[in-house]
């Protein structure tokens, strides 16, 4: 079954990305639709059954309002989605400290990712509306938690579906970032999308 939600969320993507291509009100039931996949995948797999499934399973939910809100178009709505986000990789990063991490590796982690993140937030700078500082900060800083602690899972013996899920999640921000505050463009959501729906289907299939 675990499959067939995969495959949802693959349709879910395509349909998705053409509405955004054409500029069509098919988005609105593509993506909402696409990951509902990722949901109803987590709970084939088991998600409910163990507390590092069930923190993902939150996580993922609020993947899914950060989505529905970052349909909207105005502030109000990124804010939100972004909030919705943020939530998400704070569980995110619960769920990994649930599994077990290496100390040693999550911090050499978190070393490189704090690294990152500042070449991250002087690249968005000059770009971002006074209002938007604090909050596009406190998200950088939060999603680099999640992927230093999402590699110290995976070198505690967790799968390794963890650290590439929580790097592709990453990668995927830096486009939704680019296309707000940098240089908007359908070519943001050709690369983004897929990376974010990669990470998420990945981080629920670690639930297994």
């Amino acid at each position: 079954m675990a499959w067939w939600f995969v495959a949802l969320t693959a349709a879910g993507l395509a349909a998705s990305l053409m509405g955004e291509r054409r500029d069509l009100p098919l988005r609105f039931i593509a993506k909402p639709i696409a990951s509902a996949g990722f949901l109803g995948q987590a709970l084939t797999l088991g998600a409910t059954d163990s507390r590092y499934g069930r923190w993902i399973l939150i996580a993922l939910l609020f993947g899914w309002i950060g989505d529905v809100a970052l349909l909207g178009r105005g502030r109000s709505w990124f804010l939100t989605g972004l909030v919705a986000f943020l939530i998400g990789h704070l569980l995110y990063v619960v769920a990994f400290l649930v599994a077990g991490l290496s100390a040693g590796f999550t911090v050499a982690a978190a070393g490189a990712a704090t690294v990152a993140a500042g070449v991250v937030f002087r690249w968005l700078r000059p770009h971002l509306p006074p209002e938007m500082i604090a909050p596009v900060l406190a998200y950088v800083v939060i999603i680099s938690a999640m992927v230093a602690t999402a590699v110290g899972a995976t070198a505690g013996g967790a799968t390794p579906l963890i650290v590439i899920g929580a790097t592709a999640f990453y990668m995927s921000d830096l486009a939704v970032a680019r296309d707000r505050f940098v240089a908007p463009g359908f070519v943001n959501r050709i690369w983004g999308l897929p990376l974010y729906y990669l990470g998420q289907v990945l981080l629920a299939w670690s639930v297994a």
